[in-house]
């Protein structure tokens, strides 16, 4: 064994486009494209980029909900990918998800004491009434009363109804639960409780986290390492400190050059605007991926893709994707050269 709880290997999404009279395949959407890191128990790892980089079909294809183009997904040894139906269902109860949308999340038909009861009975855990009680116990440990036992969602807030979301996440005590954006549609206010409920269980629980996020200031509060996602490739990995220290690519660099300092002594005159949209992830640029909103970029970035690796000079387990890492002031010279 490797000592990791999930081991993420070169996985790839691939959608393929079809149209014409034939409806044949015309184009292939490259929203995951060989990924690869890991995941230790206990740890929560931070996933982020911006929108449309891939970073939540990558947590939907760990959990298998895509089928996998290639690649492989293994939790405790063994590859989610290549399970029956049968096997996965087995595995899935050490394995949840809480979703971006509180509110499309959950059965608005059902009581919230319904919803949280749900994965004992399609696990078939428990006798009915040992359900209704462990149900009241997980309503109170997320800070909701055993009131909203015969409610419905309609009638709580967002905050309110992330907390049913989790409750039901948690129910089956799982290793690892990745979390799809699990504040950003939530008031500010309320993003910080949340926040702290989650970190809270996973010190009593010792579970793991996925946390996919495009707030570079909430993953940093949660994270022990951060990956950082951009057109379905990691471009840099890293403990959560030394990334936000001395960020080595040049894409990180510009997301966290843009969070928000409430500082209005601070010098505004370095920080750096990105130009341009991500480019279609059915048809990525060649070489780097980002070159085409790069200041740095230069003609090897059109033609050789940079691997994942060891950043120079820089903390062991520090991995970065590009050409310049250690040098970018010589990347702009030779840049003004052409």
């Amino acid at each position: 064994m490797s000592g990791n709880l999930l081991e993420v290997k070169a996985v790839r999404m691939h959608f393929p486009i079809h149209g014409g009279v034939l409806f044949r395949r015309i184009a292939t959407v490259y929203a995951v494209d060989g990924v690869s890191f890991n995941v230790k128990p206990g740890e929560t790892v931070g996933v982020v980029g911006e929108s449309g980089c891939g970073k939540s079909t990558l947590g939907k294809t760990i959990l298998r909900l895509y089928d996998p183009t290639g690649g492989e997904v293994l939790f405790e040894g063994k590859d989610l990918a290549k399970m029956g139906r049968r096997e996965l269902r087995e595995v899935r109860k050490d394995i949840q998800i809480i979703f971006q949308d509180p509110y499309e999340s959950l059965n608005q038909t059902h009581t919230v004491g319904r919803i949280i009861q749900e994965p004992f009975v399609i696990h078939g855990v428990g006798t009915k009434e040992w359900r209704r009680e462990e149900a009241k116990k997980l309503l109170k440990r997320v800070g909701l009363p055993e009131s909203a036992f015969d409610r419905f969602p309609h009638e709580f807030s967002g905050g309110q109804r992330q907390r049913i979301g989790i409750a039901r996440s948690i129910a089956l005590k799982p290793k690892l639960v990745i979390c799809d954006e699990p504040v950003s549609a939530l008031d500010v206010s309320i993003q910080s409780q949340v926040l702290n409920l989650l970190l809270d269980l996973q010190r009593e629980m010792g579970m793991a986290y996925i946390f996919i996020a495009h707030d570079l200031a909430v993953v940093k509060h949660v994270s022990d390492r951060i990956a950082v996602m951009y057109l379905g490739k990691i471009v840099e990995f890293a403990a959560a400190e030394d990334l936000y220290k001395a960020p080595r690519h040049p894409y990180t660099q510009a997301l966290i050059s843009a969070i928000p300092v409430p500082d209005p002594t601070r010098d505004l005159s370095t920080k750096q605007v990105l130009e341009g949209d991500v480019p279609s992830p059915r048809n990525p640029p060649s070489g780097c991926s980002f070159r085409t909103r790069c200041r740095f970029a230069t003609e090897r970035c059109a033609k050789e893709e940079p691997t994942l690796a060891d950043a120079p000079n820089a903390s062991k387990g520090h991995l970065v994707a590009c050409h310049y890492a250690d040098r970018l002031d010589e990347a702009l010279k030779e840049r003004a050269k052409t």
